[in-house]
């Protein structure tokens, strides 16, 4: 999943940053207002998290353009600001949630799984393909009733597969949503992650559409 950090404080949103990405996150950052809202116009994100004290444009006014132009994104806003007048101001221009600094990390990415549970994003927070069960909120992954222990990336992939179960997904799609805007290392390095995937999950689930992509399906036999 791929999530977009507007903070100005540069030492915060790489902090954030670093936390959301060993969580198997996709994280992009950009420091003003302007800059989120041309990423957020433009790029395909599961969440925002948005400051409201930004410069070149306050947060507000992003969650305001995004909403009028249709992007139902979930945003959370962040603000050193504390009141009731500042957190409707915020709802009311089309926030989902809203968190006062200085915050603890642990309630931040419980309210990130919150928003994004709520979003449904297609898919329910548990999915099962065959024998195999993707707890999204646990991050869990089991097979024939055994866990199997992958790596934040590995679960990002495995997750996107998942959503789409049955679909061919292309690299591309899995680089979009499982890497940074910023990778641009080779693309093959999906091959990678889907051979580890297979080695740990066994034979049968992955298919490799030959020039096209891949396609997770309930194995037989």
């Amino acid at each position: 999943m791929r999530v977009l950090i507007v903070e100005d404080e540069t030492r915060l949103a790489r902090s954030l940053a670093r936390g959301l990405t060993a969580e198997g996150f996709a994280v992009d950052v950009v420091h003003t207002g302007t800059d989120g809202l041309h990423r957020a116009s433009e790029g395909s994100y599961d969440l925002i998290i948005l400051d409201i004290m930004l410069p070149g444009m306050n947060g507000y006014r992003v969650c305001a353009a995004l909403r009028a132009a249709g992007i139902e994104t979930p945003i959370l806003m962040l603000t050193a600001k504390d009141g009731e007048y500042d957190e409707a101001e915020g709802l009311d221009t089309g926030a989902d949630d809203y968190l006062t600094k200085p915050f603890s990390y642990v309630v931040l990415v419980a309210r990130v799984r919150a928003l994004l549970r709520r979003r449904g994003s297609g898919a329910a927070p548990e999915l099962r393909v065959g024998d195999l069960v993707v707890d999204r909120t646990a991050r869990r992954v089991s097979r024939a009733g055994a866990e199997v222990g992958l790596t934040a990336k590995e679960f990002a992939v495995l997750e996107h597969l998942a959503v789409r179960a049955g679909e061919i997904v292309s690299k591309a799609e899995i680089l979009e949503h499982s890497w940074d805007f910023a990778y641009d290392g080779d693309p093959n390095i999906v091959e990678v992650y889907v051979s580890a995937l297979r080695r740990k999950l066994g034979p049968g689930l992955i298919v490799t559409v030959r020039g096209a992509g891949y396609r997770l399906v309930a194995a037989h036999g």
